[in-house]
């Protein structure tokens, strides 16, 4: 006698099949305008699947739809660029949806001061995703080159994309803004894989597990009935994809229950939020009221008789040039524990030899230490300047012009050395990092291995946007690549006290005034990533390459 409920299942499922294959036909048809515009809105919904909505499952419906839309496109040959002119074509729109989806608050930071910089803001909310959506062109482009029939046309696909990826993070001093695999966030377990091969091969991960979806080729066979894809034993190879992402959670999963909470002995931090808006931050009659803000925060009793041994001020904390300013130091002074210890971030100015009564003509975005006598024991510059943001790319020839850069600092900010491990007193050595310094992977410390990183931010420039909490996620990514804690105090918010596995142990919401007392973790011994970098990611890439000259089953 036959199982009503599962004629039921069997029903259903063969149903799913079909209007997938239909899905599939549809999307191969598509040309002209709708073809680009259906990129351009997958791009766009494919944000959603990164902080601050984390819809890890639009991936199941965006990525594939990728594929089956370059299977519109025909075969390129060394005589026939143009069918590759078209997969570039697709994948520059939808590149270009995916950067305007996460890059258009950036759009927030013309309008602090709209009178003057308003103007350039659509230019900039659309040309720099114009720009990024370059590499999504070459790496579609490519793999169409490259296209194989089942299963191989997706694992193509993944790789050209995992490596124009590691490409976008790197050229131009890069921007590894969002990528794919950045979306791991979304879980705790699964985001411990970045202990071991990186961002980069999170990203293959990703891509590599759902573009499989699209393993069922249109070109092979087109909708006849719900055994059809079954037939072609396309569900193999997402099988086995999504087994693989499965025991890369189970992992992670393993990884955190073993933990144990440790925390360095006598260390008590305070990671100082004032919530200032940015509008009001530089002006002159602000000053004394901004310094007395950050004096009272830092000095309010802790909860039961918590008294901080080290204080984190975030970027710019102060509208002053704090390495000029002898009697502003004194004050901080007062309100540190004996032998208390200020990280601060602050604008760091030096003489020029040049100028009359050496005024002040080069300048840093920098982190001081300040001891408990109010003197600069250590001084970070930062490295990794933002263009347009710190610095004008042809700096000479764009402020002849008129342009200047978003600071209003003719001559903008001078880059510093780049990683450095600062000694602390009564703490562990720190690794500094500045606003968006905390993005690159694999940069993030010095030759000296740090007992935590500290990063302070201000992205106020931002607003309420999905900026400030992406940037979050990425700083939890770097915990969990160098296995260190990240202490983080921004302006606005957010400001968290993460532990070295990724996890936030406390944090202060957006546009908040508040404090984070906290104890600092411990760290965790060099992960495998820290020892050998990308490496294991372009292993990765070179077995995923191999498996696309593997003819797929049912293959003619």
């Amino acid at each position: 006698m036959k199982n009503p409920e599962a004629n039921r299942m069997t029903d259903t499922v063969g149903r799913g099949f079909i209007m997938l294959e239909r899905l599939a036909v549809w999307l191969q048809a598509l040309a002209g305008w709708r073809r680009f515009a259906t990129a351009f809105g997958l791009g766009l919904l494919t944000v959603a699947a990164h902080a601050p909505i984390h819809l890890f499952a639009i991936l199941l419906f965006t990525l594939p739809c990728v594929v089956w839309l370059l299977d519109g496109t025909d075969t390129p040959t060394r005589g026939n660029w143009k069918p590759a002119r078209a997969a570039a074509a697709i994948g520059w729109w939808f590149g270009f949806g995916y950067f305007l989806g996460s890059l258009y608050w950036i759009g927030e930071a013309f309008l602090v001061e709209a009178e003057m910089f308003g103007w350039l803001l659509p230019f900039a909310v659309a040309g720099l995703p114009a720009g990024l959506a370059l590499f999504t062109a070459a790496a579609f482009a490519a793999a169409r080159y490259h296209w194989g029939e089942g299963y191989r046309r997706t694992l193509t696909l993944a790789v050209t994309w995992a490596v124009a990826e590691w490409l976008r993070g790197h050229v131009l001093t890069g921007l590894p803004w969002n990528l794919p695999g950045h979306v791991v966030t979304a879980s705790d377990s699964l985001m411990q894989s970045v202990a071991l091969f990186g961002p980069y091969g999170a990203t293959l991960l990703i891509l590599g597990t759902f573009l499989t979806i699209a393993s069922y080729d249109p070109r092979r066979r087109q909708v006849r009935d719900d055994k059809g894809m079954r037939e072609l034993g396309v569900w193999r190879p997402v099988t086995v994809a999504f087994a693989i992402l499965g025991l890369v959670w189970f992992g992670g999963a393993v990884r955190l229950m073993a933990s144990d909470e440790a925390w360095v002995e006598g260390v008590n931090l305070r990671l100082v939020q004032p919530n200032v808006p940015q509008q009001e931050k530089w002006k002159p009659e602000n000053r004394q009221e901004i310094v007395g803000q950050f004096l009272r925060m830092s000095d309010a009793p802790g909860d039961q008789g918590f008294r901080p041994t080290h204080i984190v001020w975030p970027e710019s904390a102060l509208p002053f040039i704090v390495n000029r300013e002898p009697v502003l130091r004194s004050a901080i002074s007062r309100v540190l524990a004996p032998g208390g210890v200020l990280l601060l971030g602050a604008v760091r100015g030096e003489p020029d030899e040049a100028r009359p009564d050496r005024e002040l003509g080069r300048f840093f975005n920098s982190l001081h230490i300040i001891g408990p006598d109010g003197e600069i024991r250590e001084t970070y510059d930062k490295a990794h300047l933002v263009p347009f943001g710190e610095y004008l790319p042809f700096q000479s020839v764009l402020e002849a012009i008129g342009l200047q850069q978003l600071t209003r600092l003719r001559g903008g900010y001078q880059s510093g050395p780049g990683p450095r491990t600062l000694a602390v007193p009564g703490a562990p050595p720190v690794s500094p990092l500045i606003c968006y310094e905390v993005i690159f992977s694999g940069g993030v410390v010095g030759s000296e291995r740090p007992g935590w990183m500290v990063n302070v931010t201000n992205d106020a420039w931002f607003g309420s946007s999905a900026g400030p909490y992406q940037h979050l996620a990425q700083a939890r990514l770097r915990a969990v690549e160098q296995g260190l804690p990240v202490a983080r105090a921004a302006n606005t918010g957010i400001s968290a006290m993460i532990d070295p596995f990724g996890r936030i142990l406390d944090a202060v919401p957006l546009n908040r005034e508040g404090v984070i007392d906290s104890k600092l973790p411990e760290a965790l011994p060099p992960t495998l990533y820290t020892r050998i970098g990308d490496w294991l990611f372009l292993l990765l890439l070179g077995v995923i390459a191999a498996l696309t000259r593997v003819k797929p089953a049912g293959a003619r």
